[in-house]
């Protein structure tokens, strides 16, 4: 085919199209229809208020899909009649309603259940496997209320949230110095959004707990931390990672499911990569085994008896060690032989007994040394007996003093020779 009769005949569907829309634009559902004709001023009333099950199709009118579904759609509603409402909004006419629930294509359906985030339909466009359809989502909803569980019931007694109410008070010791992954929501008591939005934060952060942190503030009450992150619209959620500094916005769906998945991705990339750091001062004590729920404490042999690829052998080990062990609440801290001697003292190391490794609690004033060689992999079966608080743990007694020291310059050392006097210098002095 040439390339003009190729024009020729886009232009041809164009004009058809255009002549199509503009002469067929009409409501899809008259007012003798059984589906519900939906619009921004009842839309919260027949949908968000209601209290059973409410099949919505979003179309648009020139959608030829949406005009072959519409007589299945009215059979549907025929069929659910007095058991669930089906209705349909025009996206076309109403195109921030439709934008709000991520409308990109027509028709979408969507079915609306009291106190739960809307589920997509996708399934064939039949009537029969959309009442079933429909149906399932009604058994969900009356089995959760007869359990009690029903959203919004004067009797509920369902479990408390996981997620933490944060503020001002509470936010930079809660959030920015823990070393977890946070996703914060930052909400509005006034926002539908937000409402719509807490039964599926609350099973969120329930399912997470223990894997991730998730909290919640209340900005209306807390407009100092809003207006620190720039919070405009609501809900806002920020994900506080490794770099708690530069918080990442959430853009995923508003649905437990979606979060869920998001934070366990996040929780496998938003980790700081592992550190083996040289102790040298109270500083680096405090920062790096202070807050830690173990830290591992290596005692690597002089300079002199290992020399730079002696100690970087034992350095890279450790690493490798840390690197295995990254998701953990793990800290790793080193030392040269004798250089923190008081901390040597509290948990017995010393003499000829280098290279040694402690597992120490700071908070819990204990520790536990590792009795076996420090290779790999005894050292990794240490780490994993210290996790499980299996290692025949030893009273640290008072809190050991760090010592400022000078870090390793990388280098082999060197042997700071006497100086040598003759006789006849002494003699003169």
């Amino acid at each position: 085919m040439h390339h003009s009769s190729q024009v020729l005949i886009a232009l041809s569907l164009l004009a058809l199209i255009s002549e199509f829309s503009s002469s067929r634009v009409v409501a899809l559902y008259g007012p003798s229809s059984p589906v519900v004709q939906l619009n921004p001023s009842n839309f919260k009333s027949k949908v968000l208020n209601s209290t059973g099950v409410i099949l919505v199709e979003f179309f648009a009118p020139w959608c030829l899909h949406c005009q072959v579904l519409t007589p299945t759609w009215e059979k549907v509603a025929a069929v659910l009649e007095g058991v669930a409402t089906v209705a349909a909004l025009d996206a076309a006419a109403h195109p921030s309603l439709a934008q709000e629930y991520g409308i990109r294509g027509f028709p979408t359906m969507k079915v609306f259940a009291a106190g739960k985030s809307p589920v997509d339909y996708k399934g064939a466009r039949d009537v029969e496997p959309i009442a079933e359809f429909a149906v399932q989502q009604i058994k969900a909803l009356l089995k959760e209320r007869i359990n009690g569980k029903a959203l919004g019931g004067s009797n509920e007694k369902s479990e408390p949230s996981a997620s933490v109410e944060l503020n001002s008070l509470n936010f930079d010791e809660l959030v920015l110095k823990s070393k977890e992954l946070w996703i914060v929501e930052f909400f509005a008591p006034w926002c539908r959004h937000c409402k719509r939005l807490a039964p599926d934060w609350k099973k969120a952060a329930n399912n997470l707990k223990g894997r991730v942190k998730l909290g919640h503030v209340d900005s209306v009450a807390e407009e100092s931390l809003m207006n620190r992150y720039n919070v405009q619209d609501f809900p806002t959620i920020l994900v506080f990672g490794a770099d708690k500094k530069s918080p990442s916005p959430y853009e995923g769906a508003m649905s437990a499911l979606a979060i869920e998945s998001f934070a366990l991705e996040q929780l496998e990339t938003n980790v700081l990569p592992p550190e083996v750091t040289e102790l040298t001062g109270p500083d680096v004590m405090v920062e790096k085994c202070g807050s830690a729920a173990i830290c591992f404490v290596s005692f690597l042999p002089d300079i002199l008896d290992s020399k730079a690829e002696g100690r970087n052998k034992y350095l890279d080990m450790l690493l490798s060690v840390a690197e295995k062990f990254k998701m953990s609440s793990y800290s790793y801290v080193w030392a040269g032989a004798g250089k923190q001697p008081d901390l040597e003292k509290h948990v017995r190391v010393g003499g000829y007994g280098y290279p040694a490794l402690v597992a120490l609690n700071l908070k819990k004033g204990a520790y536990a040394p590792l009795r076996s060689a420090f290779q790999h992999d005894q050292i990794v079966e240490f780490v994993k007996k210290a996790g499980l608080g299996g290692n025949g743990n030893l009273r640290l007694g008072s809190t050991p003093l760090i010592v400022n020291t000078e870090p390793w310059d990388g280098k082999d050392g060197e042997i700071v020779e006497e100086d040598e006097f003759s006789l006849d210098e002494l003699m003169a002095e």
